[in-house]
């Protein structure tokens, strides 16, 4: 019987730890003061993250590391060793390559959080796993879209205590999964190491097929999210109306958590794969929509920004319970660690491209690139959707 604790300090715990990720954006101002000769600072900052977060799901999975030993304590161990490295920066002064070299040390370790908690969840949920990933991925979508609600507010924060105070608060979910949470019930220890068993998950043919309809998301959520502050600046200049960019960029990307838990409730009643196939399905909508946002009302723009903003979220949650529930027990963890690595390099691939396509493609056209992904999604999982319905 699951204790009824077990949602809201996993899902606490989640939040907490990848607020490491995330929260460091809302001083990168103050930050980059201390490095006023570096050009291309946000970039090199977040590139530097991702890449290590990249890196170390790679070697999560490949050693099998959340399978082979608790993925409880992989959580605990991998959420205060991000901590501590986050609160070096605090408490050495250091160059602007060791800060880089922090980062990825942060962003490393967050490969033992984020898609370490989506296995605690399946090793507790037999039944009901879309649900709870609602509300797991719905952490972190909030924590995305946190830094713009800090800047929307203008709140004058000394950068120190901003990191100081993830650290604790990362620490303190880390405690909480200690002293509280158990491995699950449906957990199964894997064996000696086995590099084959990455290689075994991807000859399931479902698999396989829920693992690129999540490849295709991941293409088009976290280069819209980056891109939602400029969309809504170009808005406003071809507009009489202007949003404040900070609070529309927060909101519209908050709205991912409702997508998340929406989904998450109705998971058994409509089964995950017609959820996820949906949320592309209105993501693409949307993305198609963008050619026109400088003739629309600020009405109609923002209503689409946030259904966008709630479809490009809301499958997530519901591609990784399809991969978790078509996924060896025994290697779980792993397989889907290197979905998420996979899936993580794709969006620093995605980010480059239409960086690189804004300076021959005009803004009416540009976002258009954004389709690819939930057009390689739907396709992907078309078949499977509709000859079978699948519950979570």
């Amino acid at each position: 019987m699951k204790p009824k604790y077990l949602l809201p300090v996993v899902v606490f715990a989640q939040f907490s730890g990848t607020s490491l990720w995330f929260a460091l954006n809302a001083v990168l101002k103050d930050l980059h003061k201390l490095y006023p000769d570096t050009s291309n600072f946000l970039s090199s900052m977040t590139s530097s993250v991702q890449l290590g977060f990249v890196i170390g799901t790679a070697i999560y999975a490949v050693l099998t590391i959340s399978d082979r030993f608790s993925p409880v304590k992989v959580f605990v161990y991998s959420t205060l060793l991000a901590a501590f490295f986050n609160l070096l920066i605090v408490w050495i002064p250091v160059s602007f390559k060791e800060l880089l070299i922090i980062r990825f040390a942060v962003g490393f370790f967050l490969a033992g959080i984020y898609p370490v908690g989506m296995k605690i969840m399946a090793d507790w949920y037999d039944k009901g796993l879309g649900r709870a990933l609602g509300y797991l991925v719905g952490s972190l979508v909030l924590g995305t879209s946190f830094p713009h609600f800090i800047a929307f507010f203008s709140l004058s924060i000394h950068w120190q205590s901003v990191i100081i105070a993830t650290s604790i608060i990362a620490s303190s979910g880390a405690l909480l999964m200690f002293l509280f949470i158990k491995d699950g019930p449906f957990r199964k220890k894997a064996g000696r190491f086995n590099p084959k068993s990455i290689i075994a998950s991807f000859k399931n043919s479902s698999f396989k097929t829920y693992s690129f309809g999540y490849f295709g998301h991941m293409f088009e959520v976290y280069t819209f999210w980056a891109y939602v502050p400029i969309i809504i600046q170009q808005y406003n200049q071809h507009s009489s109306y202007s949003f404040n960019i900070s609070l529309w960029s927060f909101l519209i990307i908050a709205s991912g958590l409702i997508g998340c838990v929406l989904t998450g409730e109705f998971s058994a009643k409509f089964g995950s794969a017609k959820l996820a196939f949906g949320c592309l399905s209105f993501s693409l909508i949307c993305c198609l929509f963008s050619v026109s946002f400088s003739q629309v009302s600020p009405f109609v723009f923002i209503t689409i920004m946030l259904v966008w903003g709630m479809s490009v979220a809301g499958d997530s949650p519901q591609f990784s319970a399809l991969i978790s529930q078509n996924t060896n027990p025994e290697y779980r963890a792993s397989s889907i660690t290197i979905v998420n690595c996979i899936g993580f390099a794709i969006t620093i691939i995605s980010l480059q491209i239409l960086q690189f396509a804004t300076k021959y493609i005009t803004d009416e056209y540009v976002y258009l690139i954004l389709a690819i992904g939930p057009v390689v999604g739907l396709i992907s999982t078309f078949k499977s959707t509709f000859e079978v319905r699948y519950k979570v």
